[in-house]
């Protein structure tokens, strides 16, 4: 009997204890620094900055800064804007089916939630091939959290992509004008280029599979 209350006792600590852990509030992240500040000056018209998060995604913080510098999301499209979940771009095809000539990555899901204005790696059916595509939640979507790499987040300018025209693909699309890392002080376009900007160039990239993301049902 004594054995069977020590077991029912251990089956109730553990219980309890995995109950905190998944009740338990996220940690706020570090102090934003210019280094992990992405700004994407967008032809809706402003500055969209982005928090990036080395903490708990290093590879594809370090991907992100390496193609910004690169000048590489200059001039893309967000092909795929859909009402009530997310934007998506980073493909200098803007078809979905581009990308960088960089490997992919590997995952790094982390605990960051899909909430609004989150920003997060698009990839295939391979939880690793994640390589220049990302998107950012207009709502919440828990569901897509531990199934892609969230890497940091809008804290500023979420109206500019609210401004998205939406559609898969949209119309006219919107897109980035210039992308630029904090650190490197590269100012803000002033509103009338920004709206005013050039269609974006297509480099001859090998075709990859179409990068999508699985559409959950609504969060109750």
């Amino acid at each position: 009997m004594l054995l069977k209350k020590i077991a029912a006792a251990l089956a109730g600590l553990m219980l309890a204890a995995a109950a905190a852990a998944q009740t338990a509030p996220y940690a706020p992240p570090p102090p934003l620094q210019p280094d992990n500040a992405w700004h994407l000056d967008l032809s809706t018209g402003g500055r969209v900055t982005i928090q990036l998060r080395p903490d708990v995604a290093p590879n594809h913080v370090e991907r992100i800064k390496i193609l910004t510098r690169r000048g590489f999301y200059d001039g893309v499209v967000f092909h795929r804007v859909i009402p009530e979940f997310m934007a998506q771009g980073g493909d200098p095809r803007g078809t979905g089916e581009g990308g960088s000539d960089l490997p992919n990555l590997a995952a790094e899901f982390n605990s960051v939630p899909h909430l609004r204005g989150a920003v997060s790696m698009a990839r295939t059916a391979d939880p690793n091939s994640a390589n220049s595509q990302f998107f950012v939640m207009l709502t919440p979507r828990l569901a897509l959290d531990g199934q892609y790499t969230v890497f940091g987040r809008v804290v500023a300018g979420m109206n500019f992509v609210d401004a998205m025209e939406r559609g898969e693909p949209p119309a006219n699309p919107a897109r980035i004008v210039r992308a630029s890392i904090g650190s490197d002080n590269v100012p803000p376009l002033p509103a009338e280029q920004l709206r005013a900007a050039a269609a974006p160039r297509a480099p001859a990239l090998a075709p990859v599979p179409p990068v999508t993301i699985a559409r959950p049902p609504p969060q109750r």
